[in-house]
């Protein structure tokens, strides 16, 4: 049970098919925060939420970082692994779909759903990242061909800069993934817009894939 020790919640989908959303929350967040964005994103998906096992002053992470927006990136390497493994192992464990797990991350928590993508390709089917920035670089580039990622970041944001968008989006462009990316006028917080277009681009995006597996 060592691959499930993250402390999570879980809630199963509506029917054996449904896809699963694996909601990751912020600095300072935990497995609730997110929950309830969760029948505004898919109504019929099951939910996998876990609890950043770092902690900053007190307040959970996903992975260590040195400053604002400097990233211990060994440490984001065995984060990302771990949380991975997290991931298919929990899919055995409650019986989900594994081909259909959906990551739906706010700012910490979309780095290291970036990460997976980068890092562990297949792990995702689709990725929702809310005010994301460029976890790392790979060297060389994952092949991701048409994987769907959704990228919602914040026209005032001060924390990622515009610049910082677009190079994420352009990143994953580069590996060979379908980026989506949208504008809020926010700063680092969501929005209601943020679900509205979120939710859209995933019934776009389901429709879309339909058949494939």
């Amino acid at each position: 049970m060592s691959a499930l020790s993250f402390v999570h919640h879980y809630q199963p989908g509506k029917t054996p098919k449904s896809p699963t959303l694996l909601l990751l929350h912020g600095t300072g967040g935990n497995e609730q925060d997110l929950l309830p964005l969760a029948p505004d994103l898919m109504p019929e998906a099951g939910v996998l939420s876990p609890r950043g096992k770092v902690l900053e002053h007190g307040m959970p992470r996903f992975f260590r970082r040195l400053a604002e927006g400097m990233f211990d990136l060994e440490d984001l390497r065995v984060r990302t692994a771990e949380l991975a493994d997290f991931v298919s192992a929990a899919a055995a464990h409650y019986g989900f779909d594994a081909a259909r797990v959906i990551a739906a991350g706010f700012s910490n928590g979309a780095n290291i759903a970036a990460s997976i993508v980068l890092l562990r390709p297949g792990v995702l089917h689709r990725a929702v990242l809310f005010r994301a920035m460029v976890p790392l670089v790979p060297d060389p580039l994952p092949s991701l061909p048409g994987t769907p990622v959704l990228v919602s970041n914040g026209r005032a944001d001060p924390i990622v800069p515009l610049a910082e968008s677009e190079r994420l989006a352009a990143l994953l462009r580069d590996a060979g993934a379908e980026v989506a990316l949208v504008w809020q006028a926010a700063g680092h917080h969501l929005v209601p817009e943020d679900l509205t277009r979120a939710r859209e681009w995933l019934e776009s995006a389901g429709r879309s894939t339909k058949g494939e597996r």
